[in-house]
């Protein structure tokens, strides 16, 4: 295993939902932060390129909510595969390439499998985001070449109060407005942030993390499931469905894609890696997620 004490930690992405959580996260462990700065839509310069990071942890990306028109797909596609084949040119390029890349991805990759459990040897899906998922993971293939220590990320639905799927469910759930989606059987793969970030710093540290990583906790919930639950957790009634149909005409192959897609995903490599999890059970992990909102 590889000593955590003291790296210098390059990090893109630091002001989104996962990076401004993360950032201060490994400052209170010692580490040295510095942030990739963007020079042009797809391209990073280093903070301080005469003291290059000994890690690299790359969460950058046009965010994919909202319509997707052609341009936003150009825009998403680009933006995580361009973005990373031009950060790893940069890496590959330093004196002292870092010995870690944590690249994202996303639990996209396996497309909608309906009730199909899933692990990192399972093989790629078809779709949009399936596609860019696989162009992303391959554009961190030179760094490996390299040398570097690739782990990508296979992130599912992060849990956060303060942005994300979970930040968006809570006002109309608060108005007894929410309830489950198109059928309510497709399966949405999660996880708290606290674990998402936990799972990072085990894959940063220990080095037999290398390849996929699936991000997620290791019990997979229906949709049905992960309203109800809110509903519970807020005290207040999930029973207004949204019908498959309206959500193709308000959010497009976008909503298609995040709401209606089903991927029943497992974090078989985090459990052998002995990954704990302080959030496993969704009910819980509401609970908890929303008691820190309210707590002074």
């Amino acid at each position: 295993m590889e000593s955590p004490a003291n790296r210098r930690i390059a990090v893109s992405g630091a002001t989104g939902l996962i990076g401004s959580a993360l950032v201060p996260l490994l400052k209170d462990r010692g580490h040295e932060v510095q942030r990739l700065r963007r020079e042009a839509p797809y391209r990073f310069v280093l903070e301080n390129p005469a003291l290059p990071p000994e890690a690299v942890i790359h969460l950058a990306g046009e965010s994919i909510t909202g319509r997707w028109t052609a341009d936003k797909k150009t825009r998403i596609r680009a933006s995580r595969v361009e973005g990373t084949e031009n950060l790893c040119r940069l890496l590959r390029e330093l004196p002292r390439p870092p010995r870690v890349l944590l690249c994202a991805s996303a639990v996209g990759y396996y497309g909608s499998r309906g009730e199909e459990i899933l692990d990192e040897s399972s093989p790629p899906g078809e779709g949009f985001l399936a596609e860019v998922c696989r162009g992303w993971e391959a554009a961190a293939e030179s760094a490996r070449q390299s040398g570097i220590r690739v782990v990508t990320l296979r992130f599912g639905m992060i849990l956060s109060p303060h942005g994300g799927a979970l930040a968006r469910m809570l006002a109309p759930f608060r108005l007894g407005l929410g309830g489950r989606i198109g059928d309510g059987r497709q399966f949405y793969s999660w996880i708290s942030l606290d674990d998402a970030l936990g799972a990072m710093y085990s894959t940063l540290v220990d080095e037999r993390f290398a390849g996929p990583v699936n991000v997620v906790a290791p019990e997979p919930v229906t949709n049905a499931e992960l309203t109800a639950a809110l509903g519970r957790v807020l005290r207040r009634p999930a029973i207004l469905p949204f019908p498959a149909p309206l959500v193709k005409t308000f959010f497009g192959e976008m909503g298609e894609a995040l709401l209606l897609a089903s991927a029943r995903v497992l974090p078989r490599r985090l459990s052998e890696g002995g990954c704990p999890f302080r959030h496993p059970r969704l009910e819980n992990a509401l609970r908890r997620l929303l008691e820190k909102v309210h707590s002074p």
